[in-house]
């Protein structure tokens, strides 16, 4: 496990900050949760166990130790102190003035162990107008560009999967790896710090510089592409299928499939970024094909083709794939008072020559607060006496 040995504090919030410390536990951190007593309000998100634990949390504190602390108070500033003599890595997604009045900015953190790295995420950064602005996935979605190009004329959507936070988490988990790479000739820690105007405006780079370069203001084409074609979303006999057509091979091997062989040398069509903006006529073509068939035997042609192209499925139908079942992508554990087995998704790659930890479920509230405080220093009377003045 390569991040043997490393410890992380988590003081993450919800996804940014949880789901970095999550990838890091996959391949061997030893991650401590630190949560109010009660637990923290992202714990509770779409409750699917009988103690109330969500669905995103069983996912962002997989294989993660929970220590309750109230880290304002005077006796868990000692509490933290002594963690961060121990640690890594400090993880916390919160603003600028709560870690500096909880002790958590980096300058408070070095000056406990100059070895630390902290690992921050914010809406906006620390400098300019907005840096003291709170905000979540959506902001960073909207303010990149790409909401607007969703949906239609009179109505732009959002994505409902918060691509942003996760993104976010992925940079910041990136940044804790070069910084500990770094540490290895310095001997010093450094702050690290990611934020979700960046990630967004990242993730979507190719369309602020296509609006840069060529001046053209993009207006919402629904499911279609700017830059592609047909690529869009199909009704069929008994469901939706997309297609995603790139290149000029795959191009004519799908208008030989549906019958327009002749499309290859219209110069409508001529390149990706013409079947783009020519697109509409031809997913108009796609559909008419496409509706004659059930999906199962729209793909399977697609397929043979080898013109890309999948069903759209619903959540509950996700996990259930034969290639899923294949890739071994879901990792199932058992959560106290949950009907089932929790079907989490660590981190999905391979590493040949590395395993990720075993499978591990998310902590309980306070779970493992009595061991991570006895590593601490803290005897039996004394923990007994934090938790009588609910401290932890």
């Amino acid at each position: 496990m390569p991040l043997k040995g490393i410890r992380v504090l988590d003081f993450g919030r919800y996804i940014a900050g949880p789901y970095c410390a999550a990838l890091l536990a996959d391949y061997g951190a030893d991650v401590i949760r630190i949560e109010a007593p009660g637990g923290n309000d992202d714990r509770y998100t779409v409750p699917v166990a009988e103690d109330g634990s969500g669905a995103m949390f069983m996912q962002m504190n997989r294989a993660k130790r929970c220590l309750t602390l109230k880290p304002g108070s005077d006796e868990g500033r000692e509490i933290v102190r002594r963690l961060v003599e121990t640690a890594d890595v400090v993880i916390a997604n919160l603003p600028h003035d709560a870690m500096v009045k909880l002790g958590l900015d980096y300058d408070s953190l070095a000056a406990i162990n100059p070895r630390i790295i902290l690992a921050t995420a914010s809406a906006f950064g620390s400098e300019g107008p907005l840096a003291d602005r709170v905000g979540f996935d959506a902001v960073g979605q909207a303010m990149s560009g790409t909401v607007h190009l969703t949906g239609t004329d009179d109505q732009p959507y959002r994505a409902q999967v918060n691509y942003v936070d996760f993104g976010t988490a992925l940079h910041c988990a990136f940044g804790v790896l070069l910084a500990l790479r770094e540490r290895e000739t310095s001997g010093e820690g450094q702050c690290v710090s990611g934020s979700l105007l960046g990630t967004a405006l990242a993730l979507s780079n190719a369309l602020t510089i296509d609006h840069a370069l060529n001046g053209i203001d993009r207006l919402p084409i629904g499911n279609r592409s700017f830059s592609s074609g047909p690529t869009d979303l199909f009704r069929t006999r008994d469901g939706w299928i997309v297609t995603q057509i790139v290149g000029a091979p795959i191009f004519a091997r799908w208008a030989e499939l549906v019958g327009r062989p002749e499309l290859v040398g219209d110069p409508l069509y001529a390149s990706d970024i013409l079947r783009g903006d020519n697109g509409e006529e031809l997913s108009a073509i796609m559909q008419r094909w496409c509706i004659e068939r059930t999906s199962a035997d729209a793909i399977a042609k697609l397929a043979a083709a080898r013109v890309p192209a999948a069903p759209v499925l619903r959540a509950g139908e996700a996990l259930d794939q034969a290639q899923v079942v294949a890739m071994k992508l879901v990792e199932p554990v058992i959560y106290p008072g949950a009907a089932k087995e929790i079907p989490v998704i660590r981190a999905p790659i391979r590493l040949s020559g590395n395993d990720k930890a075993g499978t591990q479920r998310a902590p309980l509230v306070g779970e493992h607060s009595d061991a991570i405080l006895s590593e601490i220093g803290y005897d039996p009377e004394a923990i007994s006496a934090l938790r009588a003045a609910k401290i932890i």
